[in-house]
Parts: structure tokens; sequence; C-alpha cells
């Protein structure tokens, strides 16, 4: 049961968690008895948990539903130019707590709830994750939303909702398995069906000369139903719309036919139509080639363009031509996977809407902006040429015509240069015929970025050469961000409070102003209180832990985090290699001083990726043996976090003290995990990839812990040849290491159980864990020594928060805005639906019936 907070804590949490107010405490508890009593058809005696989160969910909802028509009624007003968001994944977590912080209702609805005599807490753990993403793609997705929200840009996230989301994870016996994530079972309090908007997409069929130009018939219909999800800025009372597409068979599937034939099983096939939206694909940086999955991607990108076009018809101004649709539509595609889009718009414009090719090229180029999102080559999307055809032939027609009119202008400018030419097509030709949708993206877009600064430059040196060099001016970097609402505010009160104290709440909306606390980096009660929060932070998360796992685990010692999905590149073996090391240090000589360490690894292994799932074996095989070894006791632990998601990544990130970000330089876009650690008080240990170097930038690079192999030393490596066996030789803590898992010390019973991986490790380890091993090792000892001064430690801590205004995705989108999408942010506040509206011309104009098409 929560205690009620003193006066003290109300006045110290007022700026950041909303005002109570007596009369909101009310309102809020009318509304829950409410929808308890008639949404829910319950009563108190027969309630249980979840009813009661239904009950507070759908009266949190109340509050956004007169914002979010607000929002959209001024919108189709003031007719601003749209961006579209266009992602396969969005990886949303819980919204319930977020949604309360966003409109300023948490301290009314903790104050509500404790009066009901419930603890909200309890309620919180009760939602389901919306779990429509991967990892960092989807999640990226999620926060973009958030803050372009915050930002008062007019936009919309458009993607699919999948009936089951990433799969939830078990160990069984130290192996990963996986398990149907059926979130939707008991509703979704945060959405709403939008069956009226409910359009057609099409698949198969064939092509057909007219005199009216090229014709795409006999194809089958798949509807594509609309699910819409508010999405609310913080404190702005703008509420913007993501819009999921659901997969239904039309009502005469399988029925046209006048056939008498068997009329049950036209029913039952109904179900192959809607499998299209039934399942997220598992896998994180790879690609498979698989029919169901072009069907994803291409039904999000007909339902999404026919919605965006009908928008854009349906204008208050009135709109007679195309001309302008670059100049009121943006649309940005997350990754290739939503690349059908771009001849899907042009087999729009040139087929339905007769625009003369070249006038709709030039929209269609001006409209598109793309975003990479990894350089390894096994993630690029290459689709064969025979299954593009057989699923969608027109598209296929104006892909080989997109690439004709490329290819011409290449081979004008480089005449007789084959070898460029072949490197710069879309389509592939040797071996199975494939479309490179990369390229495709490139040559479709006026804008190109990637996710952090040396992966731009590595998109451009490198991935893309060839393109970059013929329009430079195409190439850009956007540094990913993450939302400071979610990522601080809600799932680190504490230190989100202790920061307003010091500089106000302003952070909140502009992260850029944690360069304040560096003024109090040598202020003794700040460095205290600093430290407190975290130590309170890692007594929740050690008391979560014994909890749902029934593992006990040592407050004091160092929490070592390592999450993220588990890839060879992302190195979690390199980790593992460090824990059998001190394991191994502590065995040798048990007498000696040893830091304590409690070091964390989670993350989710693709099914169908054997050599992760050997990985996250490896680690709990490892655990039991070191957990268990009395000469060891509490001063090493290793846990595998179980089902890593966002909700599970609230809870471990703001109790962590060091952060592993240890992918092999060249490899990791981004990252954005390292960013959440960061402006959560842990330090990082990490290779200079990705976004570490930017955090190096920013905050010093002496106040990480930054070891191993830059771009560069890897590229002379790659040309000198990694060879294994030389740090094997050279390294006796590694060669025992080795040696051990090779003999089966960590798997008695089946001494061979680990062979694949080492021989990966010795034979064919494209990402050369060994040639890192040494310095690793070594920038441990460095944490290790530091995190015995506690003092010097927090000071350390709090120079990383104050540097790490940065990497708010706010910032992002602020850049995205004004670099890529010719938009302003507003800081305009909508009036609240509590206050009388002062319409922008007059009521009789808004309420006109031609509003209909465009209001939402």
């Amino acid at each position: 049961m929560a205690t009620p907070m003193s006066d003290q804590e109300k006045r110290k949490q007022i700026s950041i968690r909303g005002i109570v107010g007596v009369e909101n405490v009310a309102e809020i508890k009318k509304g829950f008895n409410r929808h308890l009593h008639f949404t829910l058809a319950k009563d108190r005696n027969v309630s249980t948990q979840r009813d009661y989160f239904f009950a507070l969910a759908h009266t949190v909802r109340d509050h956004l539903v007169g914002r979010w028509l607000r929002t959209q009624q001024y919108y189709y007003e003031t007719d601003p130019k749209r961006v579209y968001y266009l992602s396969l994944e969005f990886y949303m977590g819980r919204t319930l707590e977020n949604t309360m912080i966003n409109l300023g209702l948490q301290n009314a609805c903790d104050e509500a709830i404790y009066q009901l005599g419930l603890d909200m807490e309890d309620l919180e753990e009760m939602e389901e994750d919306a779990g429509l993403g991967n990892g960092g793609l989807g999640r990226l997705a999620a926060c973009f939303l958030d803050s372009m929200a915050t930002l008062g840009l007019a936009a919309y996230g458009y993607g699919i909702r999948y009936e089951y989301g990433i799969f939830n994870q078990r160990i069984n016996d130290g192996w990963q398995v996986e398990e149907a994530d059926d979130w939707l079972r008991h509703g979704n309090p945060w959405e709403k069906a939008r069956p009226e908007f409910m359009l057609p997409v099409h698949f198969y069929g064939h092509v057909e000369k007219t005199r009216e130009g090229p014709k795409w018939v006999d194809t089958q219909v798949v509807l594509a139903m609309p699910y819409d999800t508010p999405i609310p800025g913080y404190m702005n009372n703008t509420v913007n719309t993501m819009r999921l597409w659901s997969a239904r068979a039309p009502n005469d599937f399988n029925l046209q036919d006048f056939n008498v034939g068997d009329y049950i099983q036209a029913v039952l096939d109904r179900s192959v139509a809607e499998n299209i939206s039934r399942v997220l694909y598992p896998n994180d940086n790879f690609f498979e080639g698989k029919e169901l999955r072009l069907k994803q991607e291409y039904f999000v990108v007909a339902a999404t363009l026919q919605d965006i076009i009908r928008r854009f018809k349906a204008s208050k101004k009135g709109r007679i031509t195309f001309e302008t649709f670059p100049d009121k539509v943006a649309i940005q595609l997350n990754d290739t996977h939503p690349a059908m889009a771009i001849p899907e718009l042009m087999r729009i414009l040139v087929d339905i809407e007769k625009l003369p090719y070249d006038k709709a090229w030039e929209i269609t180029q001006k409209t598109f902006a793309y975003t990479n999102h990894t350089v390894l080559p096994e993630a690029l999307e290459r689709w064969p040429v025979q299954l593009m055809e057989k699923l969608l032939p027109r598209h296929l027609h104006i892909i080989y015509e997109i690439n004709q009119k490329h290819l011409d202008k290449i081979s004008a400018l480089f005449p007789k240069d084959m070898d460029r030419l072949r490197r710069m097509s879309i389509v592939e030709e040797e071996g199975v015929k494939r479309i490179n949708m990369a390229h495709l993206c490139i040559v479709g877009s006026h804008a190109v970025n990637g996710v952090a600064q040396i992966h731009s430059q590595i998109v451009k040196d490198q991935v893309f050469r060839d393109f970059s060099e013929l329009e430079p001016e195409k190439f850009q970097n956007k540094t990913n961000g993450i939302t400071p609402r979610r990522w601080l505010l809600m799932c680190n009160a504490g230190l989100a409070e202790l920061i307003a104290e010091k500089i106000g709440d302003g952070y909140v909306k502009d992260l850029s102003q944690l360069r304040k606390i560096a003024a109090f980096v040598n202020d003794e009660s700040f460095i205290r209180d600093v430290s407190k929060v975290k130590q309170e932070n890692k007594m929740k998360f050690a008391q979560y832990l014994e909890k749902e796992y029934k593992v006990k685990i040592n407050p004091s010692s160092m929490f070592d985090v390592h999450v993220k999905r588990i890839h060879e590149y992302k190195r979690q073996l390199l980790n593992c290699l460090h824990i059998i090391t001190m394991y191994n240090r502590i065995k040798k000589d048990p007498a000696k001083h040893f830091v304590p360490r409690t070091v964390i690894i989670g993350g989710k292994a693709a099914p169908g990726y054997h050599m992760a799932k050997m990985i996250i074996k490896l680690i709990t095989s490892v655990g039991d043996v070191v957990n268990n070894d009395p000469v060891v006791g509490n001063r090493l632990k290793v846990i595998f976090l179980e089902n890593y998601r966002v909700s599970l990544a609230e809870k471990v990130i703001p109790a962590t003290d060091l952060s592993e970000q240890i992918s092999t330089a060249g490899t990791e876009a981004s990252g954005t995990g390292n960013m959440k650690f960061m402006l959560n008080g842990a330090l990082t240990i990490g290779t200079m990839d990705g976004a570490n170097v930017e955090m190096a930038e920013e905050a010093g690079e002496g106040n990480l812990f930054i070891f191993g192999m830059r771009v560069a030393d890897v590229e002379a490596l790659d040309k000198k040849g990694y060879n294994a066996m030389d740090y094997y030789d050279k390294l006796p803590e590694l060669k025992q290491v080795m040696d051990q898992i090779k003999s089966g010390y960590f798997s008695p019973k089946q001494p061979d159980l680990f062979k694949d991986i080492t021989d990966m490790l010795f034979k064919h380890d494209r990402f050369k864990v060994f040639a890192d091993f040494e310095d690793y090792v070594k920038s441990q000892e460095k944490a290790s020594n530091l995190y015995q001064d506690p003092k010097q430690w927090t000071k350390m801590v709090i120079i990383n928060i104050s540097a790490s205004g940065k990497f708010s995705s706010d910032r992002t989108i602020k850049e995205y805005a004004k670099d890529i999408w010719g938009v302003e942010p507003s800081d305009i506040k909508i009036k609240p639906p509590n206050e009388p509206r002062e319409p922008v011309e007059t009521r009789e104009a808004a309420m006109k019936p031609k509003s209909k098409g465009n209001l939402l």
C-alpha cells in the first residue's frame, strides 16, 4: 500500500509532476469510478488489479480526447506542412505513466489512487508493453513521436498494428525460449479503431498495356483498417496521432468466383489475408527475404499514401494541383523497410492522377527523405526480382524505369564506366536478380542521413560513396536522441527532481540546460544527493530482481550492465570473457581485495540466429559456475536479465553504475541505450563507435572509459589480416579463458557445447573480439579503481549528466525539421478543452461537411 507524501515531498514534486488540486483529484476519482462501473461493468467487490488499471487508463484517456480533437481541428484550420514518419516498427512500451506526465496529471492521479486505497505502481505494472519493435530503430520512432508532439509539429506516425509484437523471452535451462506476445488479449485502452477510413490495398495480378498507359489488373484486395493512438506533447495541449494499420479480408474474399464451392473454407481462408498484420518479424540488423515481410512493407506504404493524399486533397484551402504536394507533405522513411513508398507514389501520380512522368518524379524526390540505420551488409534489403514480379508487378516496372533514367544520367557523366553503373544500379544482376532498396531510397529522396557523425561519415565514404560523390549535398548527419520525458522524468523521478531543485524545470523541454549542473560538480551536498538517488534506484532494482527472479544481489556492488539485442557485433562475448577473467583472478588469489560487481546482461536473440542463442547459453552457464562458487561469495554475480523490453529498461537503466557500449568500432550506427545510461547517471565503458564518439566529445574523453581500436585501426587490421591466434598466444589470461570454454569447464556434461562459439572466435570472427580484449580488461580495472572512491565516481557522473543535453530527441527533431522537412517547431499552446476555442476563421467554415475528410 502506498504511503501518503509529506507536504515537503509534494512541494518538491510540484514542479515536474503537475499540480494536485482538490478539484483535479475529485474529478479523477469520479472518472475512475464511472469507468469501473460503466466501461468495465464491475464494482469494487469483484474488480481485479487489471480492472483498476483499465479504469485509470480510461480516465486518463478522457483527458487526452478533447486535446486530440482540438489539435486535429487546429491543423485543419491552419493547414501546416505535415510530416509523415513511416516505420515498420514503433517500440512504444507502456503508455499510462508517460501520458500522465505529459498532461501534468501525475500528482493528481497519484493522490486520487491513494485515496481510493490502491497502489499506483501495482496498477502501472498491469499494463502490457506495446512491443511493436525489435530494438533501437523502433524505439527511436517512439521517441521521435514524443518530440514531434512536444515541438508542436503536425506530425503522424504510420505503421502496422501487429497482433503479436516482439516475442516474450523465457530462459529455460539457460537457453532462450520464445513465447508469443499476445499483447492485445485484454484490449488496448489507448487505441481507437477507425473503420470509416478503411482502405483497399492490392497485390499480385498483372500489368496490361492500354491506350491510357499501363494498368495493374486482376489483383487481390486486402483492406487496411486504421487504429489511432493519441501522442501527447509535454504540457503543450498538442496531441498528435500514430495511425497503425490492421489487415482485414474484404467480405467477398474468395467468394467472388460465383463458385458453388466450399463457403466454409472460403470464410476460413480469410485469415490468409489477415496474416499480413499478424506478427512482427523478430530480426534486428538482419534481412530475411520472405514474401510475407514484403507484403507487410507494401501494405503499410499503400494504405498510408492513400491516406496522405486524401488528407492533402481535403484541405480547407482546396487543392487543384499536385504541384504543391512537397510544400505540404514531408515523408521520412525509417530505414529501407517502407521504401516501396517511392514507386507507389509514382504509380499513383502517373497511373491514377495522370501526371507526366518527369513531373511525378520531381514531386516524389522532393517529398521523400531516407534515414539509414546500419552498415552491416547482411541487414541491407535486397528483394529478389522474381518475388517482386509476382507480388507487385507494376511496381517492378516502375523501379526498372526509375533505374533506367538513373543509369542514363550516370553513363552521361561517366561514359564507358561499366563498373560504376553496376555498383550504382538499383537492380543487381549478378546471381539471383535483386532490387537494392537502399539504392532506390537514395535515388528517390532529396535527403539521406546517418544517425551519428561517425556513421554518417562511413555512409558517405564507404557504403554509398559513389552516390555521395555524385550528390554530396544530399547526404547529412542527424545524431539520434532520446526523449527526456520517458527516459528521465518518468523512469528516474528522484534524479529529475534533484536536477529541478538546482536549475528549475526548463531542462525538460530544453535538455541543453543540463550544462548548468556542472556548476555543482564540487558541491558536497549535491554529490551526496546524486549518490543517494543512485543507491535508492539500485536498492529498488535489487528488490525487483529478488521478487521476480528469486535472485539476491549485493546493492553496494558495482552494477555493470550490458542490455541490448544479442548480436555478434555488439560483442556480449567480450563482456563474457571479462567475467571469466575476473572469476579466474578471484580464484587465483581469494584473499586479494576485489571491487564487488554484479554483471547484468540482457537482450533477445532473433529466433533463427544460432550464434546469438549460443551466446545466451554461454552467459547463463558462466553465471551458474560463478554464482555458486563459495570462494567467490558475493564479490561477483552474473545475472542474465530475462525478457529485456522497454518497461524493464526503465527499471534497470536508473540503477546502473557502468554502461557497456562495446561494439567493434564502425559497426554500431549510433546506439541510443548509451544516451539513456548517460542521462541517468551511469558511466560508460565503450569503444569509439556510434554516438559514443559524440558522448566523449561532450563530456570529455577522460570522463568515459574509452578503449579499443578506432575505425582506422579496424581498417588497418583488416588490410593486414586479423589472426586470433596472435592474441591467444600473447595473452595468458585470454588463453586461460578460452581453454576453459573449450574444455567444458562451464559445460561439464557436454564439453563441446560451445564449439561453435570457440570455432568462430578463432577462425572467422568478423568483429575481432580478441583484438580489444587486453585494452578492455585494463579499462575495466580503471572503472573498478574509480568505483572505490565514491566521491570521485559521483563527480564524474555529474559531469556526464551535465554533458548529456545534446542527446535529446528534441534536438534531433529540430534538425530534421529545419534541414530536411522544411517545417518550424511551434510553441503555441493550443487552448485546453475547458476553455472556449477561438476559431481561426468562423465556426461555420470549420463545420462545413467537406472538413470530414481532413479532420483525421
